[in-house]
């Protein structure tokens, strides 16, 4: 089958639900409960990602063999495959929601691969105990708008979560896809998603919520073990969870710059979407920033109170950070170490992504002063509808030379005429940081090249997105793939691609799937 072999280290350490039959339920006392996938009528693999499937030891130069579609399409069970789904509860939009767990995804257990350990887990494969009032299926659009960002994110240099492959059922999902009632059948499909492991701040809150506190340190511990075990020297104690939970605070920091460099925003950033490995999970209702808009969300649920909207990313990690503090806290007993570290994360925080602005401009270090020139700039995008992407990308070509301005940014705004005080205060944004070039100790060209592999070219905007679905929804599913290939190197000109390389097309606008999005999957 490959030359990985499964090993199922989650449930051999962690206690199981002891109830075995697949029903909505409360589960206590267990970290998963054991279900398997249903089998659909007719799976058809309609794109994979041939890296991943290289990563996890599966050889696909002849295409995905038989077997391997069974698998990934839960017909079949991998060889010592024990098919399980986590418990795990969370904050959703800043309220508890208590149990929750995953209530579309199986995982279906490890593969070690090249001394390598990746999970690999099916989403939409069917109901779990912590599906809820849902049916533990997904739909083709947004299981197309997950598989594709997977990979688009990994390329752009985003810790992200894996898309190995992308499979339709053959079965019909009824949704309501903006919950106003108007329930529709839809195409059901499935992903297979990899990460080193998918568990979430919210494993250890459910534990921490229900006072099941040897259960909390068992699975702290055994997420040390395997997946910090530098911080492991004889035995794990209070100073090991402390050193562990500053990794994980800088891991999510880094995560969310990254985020703010591409203007990516997540939609949904509640505490069961956040991973412990600093990786982007869940891909829901995101989206990428088109105009630069600090206070946009691409979450129609959140449309009024925009707790989750692009300029709140890093407050909201902070929040869900101390969320996850408050759970660790039975394993520490000691609140000031805790917050010391807190503490310490907006300081960190404003650090990377001061670097990471500098890197963006150009900049080869950090001056006091810049943090001005950067927040103009930002003030300067939003001040009339500006492409980010294109923005960006085209100010590596700026040599200085303010006569050079219009003709690079033409494409990059919205509006066709911009106001004389729009321009006057472009003008002076770029007198200033033609100054700050003058600074630099590198040259023009290593600039442009520092820019360029910090601005991508390519994002998955989500209109291309929607145009690759409204095609799946008519078999033809050619622009999938096209824009995986595209986006392997987002950073990269690839000019037979140039067509991929503007901005929002009006008809987008105020289109479904294209500038909000809901949570229905």
């Amino acid at each position: 089958m490959t030359n990985a072999s499964v090993n199922n280290f989650f449930i051999d350490n962690l206690p199981a639900d002891t109830e075995t039959e697949n029903f909505t339920r409360q589960v206590a006392n267990a970290c998963y409960s054991f279900c398997t996938p249903v089998k659909p009528s007719s799976p058809q693999l309609l794109s994979h990602s041939w890296e991943v499937a290289e990563l996890v030891g599966i050889d696909t130069k002849h295409g995905v063999s038989q077997e391997w579609q069974a698998i990934l399409s839960g017909s079949k069970l991998a060889d010592d495959s024990k098919t399980f789904a986590m418990r795990y509860a969370g904050h959703q939009f800043g309220h508890w929601a208590g149990q929750l767990g995953d209530g579309r995804a199986i995982n279906l257990g490890n593969i070690v691969h090249n001394d390598q350990s990746l999970e690999l887990q099916l989403k939409g494969a069917g109901p779990t105990p912590y599906s809820r009032a849902g049916d533990g299926f997904a739909v083709l659009r947004s299981s197309i708008r997950e598989y594709l960002c997977s990979e688009a994110m990994h390329h752009l240099k985003i810790p992200t979560t894996r898309a190995l492959a992308l499979m339709t059922t053959g079965d019909w999902v009824d949704r309501d896809m903006f919950y106003d009632g108007n329930v529709q059948p839809e195409a059901g499909a499935i992903v297979c998603r990899v990460a080193p492991s998918f568990i979430r701040f919210g494993n250890f809150q459910v534990h921490a919520a229900f006072q099941e506190l040897e259960i909390l340190k068992q699975l702290a511990d055994f997420t040390i073990g395997h997946y910090f075990p530098q911080l492991v020297e004889k035995h794990i104690d209070k100073a090991t969870y402390l050193a562990w939970f500053k990794i994980v605070c800088e891991l999510t920091a880094k995560m969310i710059v990254h985020w703010q460099r591409v203007g990516f925003v997540h939609g949904v950033m509640n505490t069961d979407n956040m991973s412990i490995h600093g990786l982007t999970i869940d891909y829901g209702p995101y989206g990428f920033l088109d105009n630069f808009d600090p206070n946009w969300t691409p979450n129609t649920t959140d449309a009024q109170g925009k707790r989750y909207r692009y300029a709140n990313q890093p407050y909201i990690a902070h929040w869900n950070l101390v969320k996850l503090a408050e759970a660790l806290y039975p394993l520490i007993e000691d609140a000031k170490p805790l917050e010391a570290i807190l503490n310490e994360f907006p300081v960190y925080y404003e650090q990377q992504s001061q670097r990471m602005m500098a890197n963006k401009l150009g900049l080869d270090k950090v001056l006091a002063t810049d943090k001005e020139l950067f927040e103009d700039l930002e003030k300067l995008l939003a001040a009339t509808e500006t492409d980010m992407t294109i923005f960006y990308r085209e100010l590596a070509q700026f040599d200085g030379q303010l006569t050079s301005i219009n003709n690079l940014f033409t494409d990059a705004y919205y509006q066709e005429t911009l106001t004389d005080d729009y321009i006057q205060a472009r003008h002076q944004w770029f007198l200033a940081y033609s100054e700050r070039l003058q600074q630099n100790t590198i040259s023009h060209s290593e600039k442009t090249e520092l820019m360029n592999r910090t601005n991508p070219k390519y994002i998955l905007r989500n209109y291309l997105v929607q145009i690759a679905i409204d095609k799946a929804n008519q078999g033809d599913y050619s622009e999938i793939n096209k824009l995986l290939e595209i986006m392997r190197k987002p950073y990269s000109e690839q000019p037979e691609f140039e067509d991929y390389y503007q901005k929002r097309p009006e008809w987008a606008r105020n289109k479904a799937g294209c500038s909000m999005l809901s949570c229905s999957s």
